[in-house]
């Protein structure tokens, strides 16, 4: 059974903020199917273990299904973007643009990632000017010094933080 047009949003997502549920609310309005992809994040260092972030979005994207398109949540490791896109049978990878720091980066990315699999289009969504400042280092730094991070993140993962540097 095909499962229609299907899209990869990919991500350490460490942790998972308004801003990533506003692309995949947005995202889910263009595919029958989304993947949400828990990268391990090489070369970073996770407050949240990949099963946690993995966790997380499971949890988050339960309350996002309730239309017509439907969500996936996996992890991966070890792969290029484009093979697990291959993998999990996505034509397309959806990414989110804050400001203009983040399209330097994405334009080299879509530029590899075209080369190397020229059949999967990428597609950016535009952050909400709401959340374009909300950025996961920032919101980790904001809940490690006390700050309310509630503002940024979804009460289910502000939770999290809070546990997580105990500051409850």
């Amino acid at each position: 059974m095909s499962k229609g047009r299907v899209a990869l949003y990919p991500g350490t997502f460490d942790p998972v903020t308004l801003g990533h549920l506003d692309i995949v609310k947005r995202a889910l309005k263009l595919v029958d199917h989304l993947v949400i992809g828990v990268a391990t994040g090489s070369g970073k260092s996770p407050m949240f273990s990949l099963e946690e972030r993995v966790a997380m979005w499971r949890h988050e994207a339960a309350a996002l299904t309730k239309g017509g398109a439907t969500i996936d949540v996996q992890s991966y490791s070890n792969t290029l973007q484009v093979d697990f896109a291959k993998k999990v049978g996505a034509s397309v990878i959806v990414r989110g643009l804050r400001a203009f720091s983040d399209f330097e980066y994405e334009f080299q990315m879509v530029g590899m990632n075209q080369r190397l699999s020229p059949e999967i289009e990428t597609v950016f969504l535009m952050a909400d000017p709401r959340h374009q400042a909300i950025a996961s280092r920032l919101v980790k730094e904001i809940a490690q010094l006390g700050g309310d991070v509630s503002q940024f993140t979804s009460p289910y993962v502000a939770t999290a933080l809070k546990e997580r540097v105990g500051k409850i």
